[in-house]
């Protein structure tokens, strides 16, 4: 499974459930995993964060999704807010990329395009900057 890709204790533990391991064995498996340093949450957030924000995606969509995957905050907070991630950037080419130039004709399209922001996981502050 580590193989492929990165993946959260959390993540491992519930495929290991689902392969209908015995839980002291599975504890065991990431224990020793993790003493090897073949598995970490750490890395696996910076792996996640990068992805996402590539897709497009904003800091607090990404914390949450980091959270539901069982991520600690001590291992993604000082990456997702690192300071050679800009997120105003994110924001404009998640912007450009579902609205490009086109013009916002009227108030209840702005706010429709400002809520598709906000589901992305922008900030409003961030979000109302972008619009003036």
């Amino acid at each position: 499974m580590l193989a492929r890709r990165e993946h959260s204790a959390f993540e491992l533990r519930r495929k290991l459930n689902q392969k209908n391991m015995i839980d002291s064995e599975i504890e065991a498996v990431i224990a020793r995993l993790q003493n090897e340093g073949l598995l970490s949450d750490q890395r696996y957030a910076e792996s996640y964060i990068h992805m996402r924000k590539n897709k497009g995606y904003g800091p607090l969509r990404i914390e949450q999704e980091l959270r539901e995957r069982g991520v600690a905050e001590c291992d993604y907070k000082s990456h997702l807010y690192a300071v050679d991630i800009d997120w105003s950037i994110v924001l404009q080419a998640a912007y450009d990329k579902k609205y490009g130039d086109r013009a916002c004709p009227n108030y209840q399209d702005k706010t429709k395009r400002m809520r598709y922001l906000q589901y992305r996981g922008f900030a409003l502050d961030k979000i109302r900057d972008l619009f003036k």
